[in-house]
């Protein structure tokens, strides 16, 4: 445990500044804890979508900043105010692997105590903030990471890869949360539109909720292909085939439409396939679209005399985070979700990895601290 009146801690991050200019990388002091807090040394970090739309200039974040908030990492101190808990009431210590939620929010706020804490205010977004000395460290791009007081925090078993244990907190949270969303799986039509690495988790979670047929569609034959691993029945591509797959699902499914549609693009196109693919009474849950898009082309007689919910989720609840870490416990060797992670930088890298990730695609880049 570190005593910060006997030793000085530093420690390096990439600072991202702006689209178009390369990471810098920098060292600075860890500032002492304030009460609640934890510091955690961060071992290994994935670049999420969110990451790449800002790297990319699609959304604006405060910057200077430190990217990167699918994270785990290894306990280094506590402050003595902290609860020592984790979200399932398991006592913390120096040297246990963890990872956290994407958000430190007020638990008193209206938004936390109606179930959303995701939106509560104030709100604190790891990988979002503005890297303002001292308090630089609260992304995955860096050394440490200090977790501020009302960070939800999972104790992880050794047996679960730390590539896949850093997913937790962004990717597999928010798909638990679409499924919270979507209500009952079981014995449901799914469609998903957009087989990245949400769309491949959400298959993976209709098929152990029970769903009688997932259908995924994407642009990427790669994708698509890959995403049969997952728990997928059937792929379309939505580049060819965007009518043949309405008219397969018209023609063979009892009410002429999935039950549920999920998107995780955020492609409007792929948003309004979805809607015209659901069946009666079918819902639509919308989670891909987090950047600026142009407006989707609703008819509100078509809703209402179909009877269809749609319905938008935005980052997850505590209650999410924990159904993502059981389902990655019971499931992460039943499912390719290793492979997910196709390519390994350093933070060295960290320039490299996000242009290989742009320009690749591939469903998730690793940064190993």
């Amino acid at each position: 445990m570190i005593n910060y009146n006997k030793e000085t801690v530093a420690g390096t991050v990439a600072l991202f500044e702006a689209p178009g200019k390369d990471f810098t990388l920098k060292q600075y002091a860890v500032r002492p804890l304030e009460p609640g807090e934890i510091l955690v040394k961060n071992q290994y970090t994935t670049i999420c979508g969110s990451d790449l739309h800002t790297f990319c200039g699609l959304r604006e974040e405060p910057s200077p900043t430190v990217l990167g908030h699918e994270i785990a990492g290894e306990i280094i101190d506590i402050h003595p105010t902290h609860t020592g808990m984790d979200l399932k009431g398991r006592e913390l210590k120096a040297g246990d692997r963890v990872t956290w939620s994407i958000f430190a929010g007020n638990p008193d706020s209206v938004a936390a105590k109606a179930g959303m804490p995701q939106k509560s205010t104030p709100l604190f977004k790891y990988g979002h903030a503005l890297a303002n000395a001292p308090d630089v460290f609260h992304g995955g791009l860096g050394e440490y990471c200090i977790l501020k007081a009302n960070t939800a925090i999972l104790l992880l078993p050794q047996e679960i890869p730390v590539e896949i244990a850093a997913t937790l907190n962004c990717s597999i949270s928010t798909v638990a949360g679409a499924l919270r969303m979507a209500g009952d799986i079981k014995g449901k039509h799914v469609l998903i539109t957009g087989i990245g690495h949400l769309g491949i988790t959400c298959a993976a979670m209709c098929r152990e909720a029970g769903a009688a047929r997932i259908y995924a569609a994407d642009i990427s034959d790669k994708r698509l292909n890959d995403a049969r691993a997952f728990g997928v029945s059937d792929v379309f591509n939505l580049a060819e085939y965007d009518h043949e797959l309405k008219a397969y699902l018209h023609d063979t499914l009892p009410l002429k439409g999935v039950d549920v549609v999920f998107d995780m693009s955020g492609s409007v196109a792929a948003m309004q396939t979805g809607l015209e693919c659901l069946a009666i009474g079918g819902t639509a849950v919308w989670i891909g679209a987090v950047f600026p898009s142009k407006g989707i082309t609703i008819d509100p007689e078509n809703i209402i005399r179909r009877l269809l919910t749609i319905r938008g989720l935005h980052n997850y609840n505590f209650t999410d985070f924990e159904y993502a870490y059981d389902f990655m416990l019971a499931n992460w060797n039943r499912y390719p979700f290793l492979q997910a992670i196709e390519k390994e930088f350093s933070l060295a890298e960290a320039q490299k990895a996000f242009t290989y990730a742009v320009a690749n695609k591939p469903l998730r880049v690793g940064i190993r601290l």
